[in-house]
Protein backbone atom coordinates (compact mmCIF):
# COMPACT_ATOMS: atom_id res chain seq x y z
CA UNK A 1 0.00 0.00 0.00
CA UNK A 2 1.42 3.37 -0.93
CA UNK A 3 1.64 6.39 1.32
CA UNK A 4 0.09 8.73 -1.25
CA UNK A 5 -2.98 10.72 -0.40
CA UNK A 6 -5.70 8.93 -2.30
CA UNK A 7 -4.66 9.03 -5.91
CA UNK A 8 -7.87 8.59 -7.98
CA UNK A 9 -6.41 5.49 -9.59
CA UNK A 10 -5.41 3.86 -6.33
CA UNK A 11 -8.28 3.07 -3.93
CA UNK A 12 -5.86 1.13 -1.75
CA UNK A 13 -3.63 4.08 -0.86
CA UNK A 14 -3.16 5.72 2.54
CA UNK A 15 -1.94 9.18 3.52
CA UNK A 16 0.11 11.33 5.87
CA UNK A 17 2.08 14.71 6.18
CA UNK A 18 4.37 17.50 7.62
CA UNK A 19 5.91 21.10 7.60
CA UNK A 20 7.47 24.14 9.67
CA UNK A 21 8.81 27.58 11.19
CA UNK A 22 10.07 29.31 14.34
CA UNK A 23 9.47 27.21 17.46
CA UNK A 24 6.10 27.69 19.11
CA UNK A 25 4.99 26.72 22.59
CA UNK A 26 4.70 22.95 23.06
CA UNK A 27 1.27 21.64 22.19
CA UNK A 28 -0.26 20.04 25.29
CA UNK A 29 -3.06 18.46 23.25
CA UNK A 30 -0.90 16.48 20.83
CA UNK A 31 -1.28 12.73 21.01
CA UNK A 32 -3.76 9.99 20.17
CA UNK A 33 -7.40 11.09 20.06
CA UNK A 34 -6.53 14.74 20.81
CA UNK A 35 -8.19 15.96 17.63
CA UNK A 36 -11.72 15.01 18.63
CA UNK A 37 -11.40 14.31 22.36
CA UNK A 38 -12.97 17.64 23.31
CA UNK A 39 -16.06 17.36 21.16
CA UNK A 40 -19.30 17.80 23.04
CA UNK A 41 -21.17 14.61 23.94
CA UNK A 42 -23.69 13.71 21.28
CA UNK A 43 -22.10 15.95 18.65
CA UNK A 44 -19.89 14.47 15.91
CA UNK A 45 -16.30 15.67 15.71
CA UNK A 46 -15.85 18.23 12.94
CA UNK A 47 -12.79 18.75 10.73
CA UNK A 48 -12.80 21.37 7.98
CA UNK A 49 -10.43 21.77 5.04
CA UNK A 50 -9.01 25.00 3.61
CA UNK A 51 -6.00 26.01 1.55
CA UNK A 52 -3.72 28.34 3.50
CA UNK A 53 -3.90 31.67 1.71
CA UNK A 54 -7.49 31.31 0.57
CA UNK A 55 -8.87 33.39 2.23
CA UNK A 56 -5.70 35.54 2.23
CA UNK A 57 -3.06 34.50 4.76
CA UNK A 58 -3.33 37.77 6.68
CA UNK A 59 -6.84 36.66 7.67
CA UNK A 60 -5.63 33.35 9.12
CA UNK A 61 -5.40 34.62 12.73
CA UNK A 62 -9.00 35.85 12.59
CA UNK A 63 -10.13 32.64 10.88
CA UNK A 64 -8.43 30.37 13.43
CA UNK A 65 -9.80 32.39 16.35
CA UNK A 66 -13.31 32.08 14.92
CA UNK A 67 -12.98 28.31 14.43
CA UNK A 68 -11.59 27.93 17.94
CA UNK A 69 -14.43 29.92 19.47
CA UNK A 70 -16.93 27.90 17.40
CA UNK A 71 -15.42 24.69 18.82
CA UNK A 72 -14.50 23.28 15.45
CA UNK A 73 -12.29 20.32 16.32
CA UNK A 74 -9.80 20.37 13.47
CA UNK A 75 -8.69 22.50 10.54
CA UNK A 76 -7.00 20.50 7.81
CA UNK A 77 -4.80 23.32 6.53
CA UNK A 78 -3.12 22.73 3.18
CA UNK A 79 0.07 24.35 1.99
CA UNK A 80 -1.25 25.19 -1.49
CA UNK A 81 0.05 23.21 -4.45
CA UNK A 82 -1.06 23.08 -8.09
CA UNK A 83 -2.77 20.38 -10.15
CA UNK A 84 -3.88 18.02 -7.39
CA UNK A 85 -4.98 14.72 -8.90
CA UNK A 86 -7.26 14.04 -5.93
CA UNK A 87 -9.20 17.30 -6.03
CA UNK A 88 -12.01 18.73 -8.10
CA UNK A 89 -12.16 22.24 -9.58
CA UNK A 90 -13.23 24.10 -6.44
CA UNK A 91 -10.16 23.10 -4.43
CA UNK A 92 -7.88 23.49 -7.44
CA UNK A 93 -9.06 27.05 -8.00
CA UNK A 94 -8.58 27.75 -4.31
CA UNK A 95 -5.00 26.46 -4.39
CA UNK A 96 -4.27 28.53 -7.48
CA UNK A 97 -5.58 31.68 -5.82
CA UNK A 98 -3.34 31.07 -2.81
CA UNK A 99 -0.32 30.36 -5.00
CA UNK A 100 -0.99 33.55 -6.98
CA UNK A 101 -0.77 35.41 -3.66
CA UNK A 102 2.71 33.98 -3.15
CA UNK A 103 1.86 31.68 -0.23
CA UNK A 104 4.73 29.36 0.75
CA UNK A 105 5.25 26.66 3.37
CA UNK A 106 7.48 29.01 5.39
CA UNK A 107 4.77 31.67 5.42
CA UNK A 108 2.11 29.16 6.42
CA UNK A 109 4.14 27.74 9.27
CA UNK A 110 5.11 31.16 10.53
CA UNK A 111 1.42 32.13 10.57
CA UNK A 112 0.50 28.94 12.46
CA UNK A 113 3.32 29.48 14.98
CA UNK A 114 2.10 33.01 15.70
CA UNK A 115 -1.47 31.93 16.45
CA UNK A 116 -1.24 28.37 17.79
CA UNK A 117 -0.48 29.27 21.44
CA UNK A 118 -3.79 31.16 21.69
CA UNK A 119 -5.97 28.25 20.52
CA UNK A 120 -7.79 26.25 23.18
CA UNK A 121 -9.99 23.83 21.24
CA UNK A 122 -9.01 23.79 17.55
CA UNK A 123 -6.36 21.36 16.30
CA UNK A 124 -4.42 21.95 13.08
CA UNK A 125 -3.56 19.09 10.73
CA UNK A 126 -1.07 20.31 8.15
CA UNK A 127 -1.35 18.94 4.62
CA UNK A 128 1.62 19.35 2.28
CA UNK A 129 2.41 17.90 -1.13
CA UNK A 130 5.62 15.90 -1.38
CA UNK A 131 6.65 16.99 -4.88
CA UNK A 132 5.72 20.67 -4.64
CA UNK A 133 6.57 21.45 -1.01
CA UNK A 134 8.66 18.78 0.70
CA UNK A 135 10.98 17.24 -1.90
CA UNK A 136 14.56 18.38 -1.45
CA UNK A 137 14.22 18.81 2.33
CA UNK A 138 15.25 15.95 4.65
CA UNK A 139 12.12 14.46 6.15
CA UNK A 140 13.32 14.80 9.76
CA UNK A 141 13.99 18.51 9.20
CA UNK A 142 10.65 19.10 7.54
CA UNK A 143 8.75 17.22 10.23
CA UNK A 144 10.55 19.00 13.05
CA UNK A 145 9.70 22.38 11.49
CA UNK A 146 6.04 21.40 11.46
CA UNK A 147 6.15 20.31 15.08
CA UNK A 148 8.03 23.44 16.15
CA UNK A 149 5.44 25.62 14.40
CA UNK A 150 2.74 24.09 16.59
CA UNK A 151 1.02 21.86 14.05
CA UNK A 152 -0.95 19.08 15.74
CA UNK A 153 -0.82 16.54 12.94
CA UNK A 154 0.73 15.71 9.55
CA UNK A 155 -0.86 14.68 6.29
CA UNK A 156 1.64 14.26 3.45
CA UNK A 157 0.25 14.13 -0.07
CA UNK A 158 1.99 11.98 -2.68
CA UNK A 159 4.80 10.59 -0.54
CA UNK A 160 6.80 7.95 -2.49
CA UNK A 161 6.31 4.47 -0.97
CA UNK A 162 10.08 4.06 -0.47
CA UNK A 163 10.00 6.95 2.03
CA UNK A 164 7.05 5.73 4.03
CA UNK A 165 8.98 4.22 6.95
CA UNK A 166 11.31 7.23 7.10
CA UNK A 167 8.28 9.48 7.32
CA UNK A 168 6.78 7.52 10.20
CA UNK A 169 10.13 7.45 11.97
CA UNK A 170 10.57 11.21 11.54
CA UNK A 171 7.07 11.92 12.84
CA UNK A 172 7.60 9.64 15.82
CA UNK A 173 10.91 11.32 16.69
CA UNK A 174 9.30 14.76 16.45
CA UNK A 175 6.32 13.68 18.54
CA UNK A 176 3.97 14.76 15.77
CA UNK A 177 0.93 12.50 15.15
CA UNK A 178 0.19 11.46 11.57
CA UNK A 179 -3.08 11.26 9.65
CA UNK A 180 -3.55 8.00 7.76
CA UNK A 181 -6.07 7.51 4.99
CA UNK A 182 -7.97 4.71 3.34
CA UNK A 183 -11.14 4.23 1.32
CA UNK A 184 -14.27 2.51 2.47
CA UNK A 185 -13.61 0.15 -0.48
CA UNK A 186 -9.96 -0.47 0.39
CA UNK A 187 -8.94 -4.04 1.11
CA UNK A 188 -8.75 -5.41 4.67
CA UNK A 189 -4.95 -5.23 4.85
CA UNK A 190 -4.90 -1.62 3.68
CA UNK A 191 -7.55 -0.61 6.20
CA UNK A 192 -5.86 -2.52 9.02
CA UNK A 193 -2.53 -0.84 8.28
CA UNK A 194 -4.12 2.62 8.19
CA UNK A 195 -5.86 1.89 11.50
CA UNK A 196 -2.67 0.70 13.17
CA UNK A 197 -0.55 3.65 12.00
CA UNK A 198 -3.04 6.44 12.69
CA UNK A 199 -1.75 8.94 15.23
CA UNK A 200 -3.90 12.05 14.77
CA UNK A 201 -6.89 10.46 13.05
CA UNK A 202 -7.73 8.00 10.30
CA UNK A 203 -9.34 9.78 7.36
CA UNK A 204 -11.83 7.34 5.86
CA UNK A 205 -12.90 8.37 2.36
CA UNK A 206 -16.55 7.47 1.92
CA UNK A 207 -16.44 6.96 -1.82
CA UNK A 208 -13.93 6.69 -4.63
CA UNK A 209 -13.23 9.72 -6.85
CA UNK A 210 -12.08 13.31 -6.70
CA UNK A 211 -13.05 15.56 -3.84
CA UNK A 212 -16.19 17.56 -4.35
CA UNK A 213 -17.77 14.99 -6.65
CA UNK A 214 -20.93 13.02 -6.08
CA UNK A 215 -21.03 9.24 -6.06
CA UNK A 216 -23.52 6.64 -4.82
CA UNK A 217 -22.84 5.85 -1.18
CA UNK A 218 -22.90 2.22 -0.12
CA UNK A 219 -24.25 2.93 3.35
CA UNK A 220 -24.16 -0.65 4.54
CA UNK A 221 -20.52 -1.07 3.57
CA UNK A 222 -19.57 2.28 5.04
CA UNK A 223 -21.30 1.50 8.33
CA UNK A 224 -19.57 -1.87 8.59
CA UNK A 225 -16.19 -0.32 7.79
CA UNK A 226 -16.65 2.53 10.26
CA UNK A 227 -17.65 0.15 13.04
CA UNK A 228 -14.66 -2.12 12.42
CA UNK A 229 -12.14 0.73 12.19
CA UNK A 230 -13.49 2.54 15.25
CA UNK A 231 -13.01 -0.69 17.19
CA UNK A 232 -9.42 -1.23 16.02
CA UNK A 233 -7.87 2.12 15.03
CA UNK A 234 -5.17 3.68 17.20
CA UNK A 235 -6.80 7.10 16.74
CA UNK A 236 -10.26 8.50 15.89
CA UNK A 237 -11.86 7.78 12.52
CA UNK A 238 -13.19 10.74 10.50
CA UNK A 239 -15.29 10.24 7.35
CA UNK A 240 -15.02 12.64 4.42
CA UNK A 241 -15.86 13.14 0.71
CA UNK A 242 -19.44 14.10 -0.12
CA UNK A 243 -20.05 15.65 3.32
CA UNK A 244 -21.49 19.13 2.71
CA UNK A 245 -24.46 19.83 4.95
CA UNK A 246 -25.87 19.29 8.44
CA UNK A 247 -28.17 16.71 6.87
CA UNK A 248 -25.17 14.78 5.49
CA UNK A 249 -23.55 14.83 8.93
CA UNK A 250 -26.74 13.65 10.62
CA UNK A 251 -27.06 10.76 8.17
CA UNK A 252 -23.46 9.68 8.79
CA UNK A 253 -24.09 9.89 12.52
CA UNK A 254 -27.00 7.50 12.07
CA UNK A 255 -24.53 5.10 10.44
CA UNK A 256 -22.29 5.23 13.50
CA UNK A 257 -19.80 7.84 12.29
CA UNK A 258 -18.28 9.79 15.20
CA UNK A 259 -16.31 12.46 13.27
CA UNK A 260 -16.55 13.99 9.80
CA UNK A 261 -14.38 15.97 7.38
CA UNK A 262 -15.96 18.72 5.28
CA UNK A 263 -13.97 20.17 2.41
CA UNK A 264 -15.23 21.43 -0.93
CA UNK A 265 -18.48 22.92 0.36
CA UNK A 266 -16.61 25.23 2.71
CA UNK A 267 -13.99 26.12 0.10
CA UNK A 268 -16.81 27.03 -2.27
CA UNK A 269 -18.29 29.37 0.34
CA UNK A 270 -14.96 31.17 0.65
CA UNK A 271 -14.74 31.43 -3.14
CA UNK A 272 -18.25 32.86 -3.36
CA UNK A 273 -17.55 35.41 -0.61
CA UNK A 274 -14.37 36.59 -2.31
CA UNK A 275 -16.08 36.81 -5.70
CA UNK A 276 -18.85 38.99 -4.27
CA UNK A 277 -16.57 41.06 -1.98
CA UNK A 278 -18.07 39.69 1.22
CA UNK A 279 -16.11 38.93 4.36
CA UNK A 280 -14.78 35.37 3.85
CA UNK A 281 -14.25 34.77 7.59
CA UNK A 282 -17.80 35.85 8.36
CA UNK A 283 -19.11 33.70 5.53
CA UNK A 284 -17.15 30.71 6.79
CA UNK A 285 -18.47 31.30 10.30
CA UNK A 286 -22.00 31.16 8.91
CA UNK A 287 -21.10 27.92 7.13
CA UNK A 288 -19.93 26.43 10.43
CA UNK A 289 -23.22 27.42 12.09
CA UNK A 290 -25.12 25.73 9.27
CA UNK A 291 -23.12 22.54 9.70
CA UNK A 292 -23.89 22.63 13.41
CA UNK A 293 -27.58 23.12 12.63
CA UNK A 294 -27.71 26.51 14.35
CA UNK A 295 -28.35 28.67 11.27
CA UNK A 296 -30.53 28.42 8.17
CA UNK A 297 -28.76 27.08 5.09
CA UNK A 298 -27.28 29.84 2.96
CA UNK A 299 -27.35 30.16 -0.84
CA UNK A 300 -25.52 27.44 -2.71
CA UNK A 301 -22.46 28.88 -4.49
CA UNK A 302 -22.31 28.30 -8.21
CA UNK A 303 -18.96 26.46 -8.08
CA UNK A 304 -19.86 23.65 -5.72
CA UNK A 305 -17.48 20.93 -6.85
CA UNK A 306 -14.17 19.86 -5.61
CA UNK A 307 -11.21 19.30 -1.53
CA UNK A 308 -8.75 17.33 0.10
CA UNK A 309 -11.60 16.22 2.07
Amino acid sequence: MSETLLHPAAPGATALSAVQAAPAAPNPAAGPSAFFARRRPGRPGLALFLNAGDPPLELLPELLAMLDESEVDCLELAVPFPDSVTDGPVVRRSANRALARGVTADAVLAAVAAVRPSLRHLRIALLADWSHTVKGTPLPDFTRRAADAGCDGLLLHGLPPRLREAHHDSAREAGLPVVTTCYAVSGPLVQADAAARAGAYLYLVAHYGRSGTDAPLDERRLAETVHRLQETAAAPVAVGFGVRTARDIARLEELGVQSVVVGSAGVARVEDALAHRRDPVGEFAEFVRELRGTAPAGPTPTAQKGTTS
